[in-house]
């Protein structure tokens, strides 16, 4: 499984909605809001073994697919 596919799968298991398409705002569109950040980002770590530091917590780093996958590509 690509690294886009896992992203995808661990927001829908997280939000448990289907996913928009890789640009469309996670948070705008309802699918994640500030109560689901922190479990995404557990399943994250968890899935590509690394360490978001609670700093990162931002929204707008994880607002959309292709945005979590830059995010994670500059933690390697």
């Amino acid at each position: 499984m690509d690294k886009r596919a896992k992203i995808t799968e661990i927001i829908e298991t997280v939000s448990k909605k289907k996913v928009p398409g890789p640009e469309e705002s996670l948070f705008d569109s309802g699918l994640l809001d500030s109560f689901a950040l922190p479990d995404m980002v557990c399943e994250l770590e968890a899935a590509f073994g690394v360490k978001i530091p609670d700093s990162d917590l931002n929204p707008r780093k994880f607002d959309t697919i292709e945005r979590i996958e830059s995010y994670l590509e500059s933690l390697r």
